[in-house]
């Protein structure tokens, strides 16, 4: 925003709200900023989407989350409509290509952990499919919130998986840091959405960074506040996706990486 000519407390002032790792105070909160005022609303995630479109339907949104007309939050690509628009990170439509890549980086786990959120688009029916189409044996477990994650990782932990694709989720990937050190103690290699993730320990990521992802929200702010509609601007996507792998966490865990795999890769943590 600094670089579009937005100085924060100059001639725009941001107010950074969240939830605890669950979804029942946004409508409290989107109370919360419409009393404030707002101009606009930056929101992660189909329920802070939806809630904000509930509680702020005269607010313009910018929504980032894994399919912005999947999830009905807009009428189309192009043509969002309404009062919101946004980026779709095509997380969801991705959770079959992690689960290829994860079948590649450990050919020998037979028995694959599906760690998916309820609450968001459900893949897992497609990825437990896609995993028996090539002999594998999908465990799938739930979860919407941090007892959830704990019983979920215990019911894959139980089911003795030999590794784990943890699906597209803004609920779950604020849990990502106890998913990473609870599987790595346990020595099962999973992948994630984020490349990013390889940084703080995961085995591997694959999709677009978050940080390009969230670049996009940008210039659709600053075209929302210098007064075009949201229902004018199309939702926009990232075009390039990354896959990371961490070594170091693969030979901590006892996996060997294959070379084609590395070769391929974006991002190699040693």
């Amino acid at each position: 925003m600094a670089a579009l000519g937005w100085q924060d407390e100059r001639n725009i002032r941001f107010h950074l709200v969240h939830t605890e790792g669950s979804n029942e105070g946004l409508p409290a909160l989107i109370s919360r900023l419409v009393a404030e005022n707002i101009r606009a609303i930056v929101a992660t995630g189909d329920p802070a989407i939806a809630a904000a479109q509930r509680g702020a339907p005269a607010v313009p949104i910018i929504g980032i989350t894994d399919d912005m007309a999947g999830s009905g939050l807009v009428a189309s690509m192009a043509k969002p409509g309404g009062n919101t628009t946004g980026v779709s990170i095509l997380a969801s439509e991705l959770d079959v290509k992690r689960l290829e890549l994860l079948h590649e980086l450990v050919p020998g786990a037979s028995r694959i952990g599906i760690l998916a959120d309820p609450t968001t688009i459900s893949t897992r029916n497609a990825v437990a499919e896609a995993a028996r189409r090539r002999g594998l044996d999908p465990v799938v477990a739930t979860a919407a919130s941090r007892e959830e994650v704990d019983r979920a990782l215990d019911l894959l932990l139980e089911a003795h998986v030999g590794a784990v694709n943890v699906l597209a989720s803004p609920i779950l990937f604020g849990h990502h840091p106890v998913m990473i050190e609870r599987l790595n103690g346990a020595h099962i290699p999973a992948i994630y959405q984020w490349p990013e993730r390889v940084a703080e320990g995961a085995f591997a990521g694959y999709g677009p960074r978050f940080e390009d992802a969230s670049r996009l929200l940008a210039p659709l702010l600053d075209r929302i506040l210098r007064g075009t509609k949201a229902a004018d601007l199309p939702v926009m996507q990232p075009s390039r996706f990354n896959l990371a792998v961490n070594r170091r966490t693969a030979k901590a865990i006892g996996i060997a990486i294959p070379q084609s795999l590395l070769l391929r890769a974006d991002e190699v943590i040693e």
